[in-house]
């Protein structure tokens, strides 16, 4: 009997294996494909000469030698950083408002932060227009009120990119945050007042600590997905803010450089990798 009982448990769990496999082995494939041969082909790309096709360091010798290349990608790297600040100023008092509510609140403001997801990019993007527009609702306002004569330039600049990625990133921002302080125990705090903190010093000395690693790793993850944006600063830039992913537009529909292309795509993926794991290290953290 013991003996039949090991053979039948051992080819139970040689079923569950295999049926494990028949899972996974699918999604490994597909992810292969999609994700992990274009990667390996635009690396193989960046180290191919233009002219004879064979393997060259010349690209990345141009990419690290050409000042327009460094320009655009620390302009990038800076609105994203304003961008990821912007959002830690705004989100930060909304997911903390949202944790303070009654389960129903939090529930109603959950679900209108998640609205924004059914709503394309794009619309919102343009939305922005009818908004900061020279004939928009903000520049007709401040006409009728006296307060300036002419239209005031929001749009076509850095401060209208800005204003579109953080409408579109502050979502993201948010429910990672708010998830953070959400596992934050409330008896530290009452402990705190009990112990004749007010409510102000309890949120200082207790609350915003205990917050910081899932406020940082909000904060990387905001800084992550603004390195890539290309809607926004294509539509709310006009053409006069260039980022990284405009670059490789131009790079490939334009000039048809596509191992140029390739080296600030590996060169932006190198920096996600470091920030990504930053992230990581926060998200433990928290």
């Amino acid at each position: 009997m013991t003996a039949l009982s090991v053979t039948a448990s051992g080819r139970q769990a040689g079923e569950q294996r295999w049926s494990y496999a028949s899972f996974v082995v699918p999604l490994l494939l597909f992810v292969v494909i999609v994700f992990d041969i274009p990667l390996i082909v635009t690396s193989l790309w960046s180290f191919t000469d233009e002219r004879t096709g064979g393997a060259t360091l010349a690209n990345y010798g141009e990419f690290l030698t050409t000042d327009i290349y460094a320009r655009i990608i620390w302009r990038t790297m800076l609105i994203a950083l304003m961008v990821t600040v912007l959002c830690a100023l705004l989100g930060y008092p909304l997911a903390y408002w949202t944790t303070r509510l009654d389960p129903v609140g939090q529930v109603v403001a959950l679900g209108t932060i998640i609205l924004t997801f059914w709503v394309s990019i794009l619309v919102r993007t343009y939305a922005w227009i009818v908004i900061l527009g020279n004939g928009g609702v903000v520049n007709r306002w401040l006409q009728s009120a006296g307060l300036t004569k002419t239209p005031i330039e929001f749009l076509y600049n850095e401060f209208g990119v800005m204003v579109g990625m953080v409408n579109v990133l502050l979502p993201f921002f948010v429910l990672p945050l708010y998830a953070s302080m959400r596992r934050i125990d409330r008896r530290l705090l009452d402990m705190a007042e009990s112990l004749g903190a007010s409510r102000l010093e309890s949120f200082w000395r207790v609350f915003f600590p205990l917050s910081l690693p899932g406020l940082g790793a909000s904060m990387v993850l905001a800084f992550i997905l603004s390195l890539g944006f290309y809607i926004t600063p294509a539509i709310l830039g006009g053409g006069r803010v260039p980022m990284v992913a405009n670059m490789m537009d131009l790079l490939i529909n334009q000039f048809a450089r596509w191992q140029m292309a390739a080296v600030v795509s590996v060169a932006l993926l190198l920096v996600t990798l470091l920030f990504y794991g930053i992230y990581q290290w926060l998200r433990e953290r928290s």
